[in-house]
């Protein structure tokens, strides 16, 4: 796949929302969101809530407004994960933060005896620190500071939406340096723009 044209790529926009930030010290999945796009065109989307089977925090739901009430009537995650990996399979998936997004989720695939799909998973943090420039590097402010509303901020599926603008705005401009598979996207999130214009000029 990472040979594959950028425009020939199917890209899955993916967030998750948690009641806290560690998968092994006990943390769940209350919220998933993909929201498919090839070719610059969106396309198929899936968001979910999902019960956690333990309580959220109340100083995690201030930030992401999901309450125990909200999730009562949800399904566990073994029901979500099918489903999650069909919609993923033959993706590359892009995340803000895919270190924090990722890990947790392969956990939690783990805890029910599943495996995440094994496809190319891309950075907009990443892009972001290494190309961007940004007063904040966290994905509101950097939608903001790109002309993009962030209301619903911390709510997954309006979270991907605004990974799906931030990421289009970077393969506009990786394009100008001479990226052209899905492999160039992957490299920029290790080299800087200089670096990869001069190894393609």
């Amino acid at each position: 796949m990472l040979s594959k044209p950028i425009e020939e790529v199917t890209f899955a926009f993916l967030d998750i929302e948690t009641t806290g930030l560690s998968a092994e010290k006990g943390a769940r999945v209350c919220e998933v969101a993909v929201v498919k796009n090839m070719g610059g065109k969106s396309g198929e989307s899936f968001s979910r809530l999902v019960n956690p089977l333990c309580p959220i925090p109340p100083q995690v739901s201030m930030i992401h407004k999901i309450t125990d009430d909200m999730v009562a009537g949800e399904p566990h995650f073994e029901k979500v994960a099918p489903v999650l990996a069909s919609v993923l399979e033959d993706c590359a998936v892009v995340c803000h933060n895919a270190d924090f997004d990722v890990k947790f989720l392969s956990y939690e695939f783990q805890r029910i005896g599943l495996r995440f799909p094994d496809v190319p998973v891309l950075d907009t943090l990443k892009f972001a620190r290494r190309h961007g420039g940004f007063e904040s590097n966290r994905l509101g402010n950097i939608a903001q500071a790109l002309g993009y509303g962030t209301e619903g901020w911390h709510r997954a599926l309006a979270d991907v939406k605004m990974t799906e603008y931030v990421f289009l705005h970077f393969v506009n401009r990786f394009r100008e340096l001479g990226a052209r598979t899905l492999s160039d996207l992957s490299r920029l999130q290790t080299v800087s723009s200089a670096a990869f214009k001069n190894q393609h000029s």
